[in-house]
């Protein structure tokens, strides 16, 4: 039988050590999703419609680099684990490819865009070395689907802390160190976060444990594709999380020139240090972090994939809804946005507790346990929604006719307007109709949950892999 220690809650020492390894992702997320737009195009000079393209053409990196990542920490072996040591040995080169992104050379407008591309893809390759461990990790911290659930929402309530934190004071840092100098305002606050980001996921690394240790890995990489693509939760996960990641991203990343163009914004501070985009992003994640909270009330209550469906339609309301706010109501768009990314906050942290939930699905099917490969799903989604989220508005920046720095057209208001509410609203509603063909529900991950504890241990008689159709 497993040991009280394996089945055991987590402590809270633990959850809260895991949780910050998102908190040291979203430093660079954060300031990703928020800001790396405006930084090309307003900071370092290029072109939208390059970026956008740049954005995208990376995605062709990820899409290898991200499996054959969960591929090597399924098959790793060591005193730490498959999947611990990459937070050890990432951490510092994820740092220093992230503070290369803005160093901000002086070069030609081509050499710029090339600098652009080499370290973009660097750091995201980084990102892959990092995290697609990391989130593996939470499916071996605990046999326990409600334990990994627990983990998750420590996950996204310090992953929300860490965007926030990004949101909050990352324009503030930059002024003041900066001095008026926008490239060394944004070079220096990235240092300050990559610097935190090497002490959290060490954190993570010194306080975490890998409680279930499956046997070593020897079956062939196409079988382990060939079991995943059979498992159709997963399949249905990796579409559900790419779209919305993109409408989450495309909003964010339109929040700047909303607040800029749109709302007619000078940058002057509103409340004490903070201006009003700092204000707007600070709040919608707050509403994060409230969606994180109440999270594991709802997941203990309803079957996952349906809160993850109504969260979505209530936030595409929402976005409606913001789409007919005038300019001028800045306190009533921000509520109203707060709102929006709490239900996103609840959506993201049932998501990824649904990727362990398909990989514990998986090892009861077939046997086999592919952690690393089926996380690396979440990673992808996270990367490639990440990236066409933040392209798409530069596309339509550039379609409608935005001019950097300049005031702008009623045509390129309008565009602004549109990947501001209507572009996310559109991949959140796509969003939430992929959930109805979620097959995992609460009573099948119980049964899951008692079976496989049953064929862990020796002594059992089951320990056949199950054949029912996914």
């Amino acid at each position: 039988m497993a040991s009280q220690a394996e089945t055991a809650p987590l402590r809270l020492r633990e959850r809260l050590a895991y949780g910050l390894g998102d908190m040291a992702s979203n430093f660079y997320l954060g300031f990703f999703g928020l800001f790396l737009l405006y930084y090309y195009t307003d900071v370092f000079g290029l072109a939208p419609a390059a970026v956008g393209t740049m954005l995208l053409v990376t995605k062709i990196v990820d899409a290898i680099s991200d499996p054959a990542m969960g591929l090597i920490a399924d098959r790793t072996e060591s005193r730490w684990g498959k999947y611990r040591p990459y937070l050890l040995l990432g951490a510092i080169p994820y740092a220093l490819l992230g503070y290369a992104l803005v160093l901000g050379p002086e070069l030609s407008d081509t050499g710029k865009l090339i600098y652009a591309y080499v370290t973009y893809t660097a750091v995201m390759l980084a990102f892959t070395a990092i995290n697609v461990p990391y989130s593996a990790l939470l499916a071996v911290i605990s046999p326990v689907a409600e334990e990994r659930t627990k983990a998750t929402t420590w996950r996204f309530i310090l992953a929300s802390l860490g965007t926030l934190s990004v949101a909050a004071f990352a324009t503030p840092l930059k002024n003041w160190l900066g001095g008026g100098d926008e490239v060394l305002g944004f070079r220096l606050t990235m240092l300050v976060f990559a610097v935190a980001s090497v002490v959290l996921f060490w954190t993570t690394f010194a306080f975490t444990r890998e409680r279930i240790r499956p046997p070593r890995h020897s079956s062939r990489v196409r079988d382990d594709f060939r079991a995943l693509v059979r498992n159709t939760s997963w399949l249905v996960l990796v579409v559900s999380g790419v779209l919305i990641v993109i409408g989450l991203v495309s909003r964010f990343a339109s929040i700047v020139f909303y607040v800029k163009y749109y709302m007619q914004d000078d940058g002057a501070t509103i409340f004490l240090i903070f201006d009003r985009t700092a204000v707007f992003t600070s709040l919608g994640l707050v509403g994060q972090l409230v969606g994180a909270l109440i999270t594991p009330f709802l997941a203990a209550r309803f079957d996952k994939h349906h809160v993850v469906l109504a969260a979505n339609l209530v936030h595409v309301a929402l976005l409606l809804v913001c789409y007919v706010i005038p300019p001028g109501e800045f306190w009533l768009v921000t509520a109203v946005h707060a709102l929006g990314i709490l239900t996103f906050g609840v959506t993201i942290t049932l998501l990824f507790s649904m990727y362990t939930d398909c990989a514990e699905y998986g090892e009861w099917r077939t046997g086999k346990r592919t952690s690393g490969l089926i996380v690396s799903a979440s990673m992808f989604s996270l990367k490639f929604g990440s990236a066409v989220g933040g392209a798409l508005p530069g596309f339509i920046l550039a379609g409608f006719g935005f001019v950097a720095n300049e005031v702008q057209s009623s045509t390129a208001l309008q565009g602004i307007r549109i990947m501001f509410s209507l572009l996310p609203a559109v991949f959140f509603l796509l969003g939430a109709v992929a959930m109805l063909w979620y097959r995992i529900d609460r009573k099948t991950l119980k049964r899951i949950e008692t079976e496989l504890h049953v064929r862990r241990h020796p002594g059992m008689d089951d320990a056949s892999p199950r054949t029912e159709p996914a």
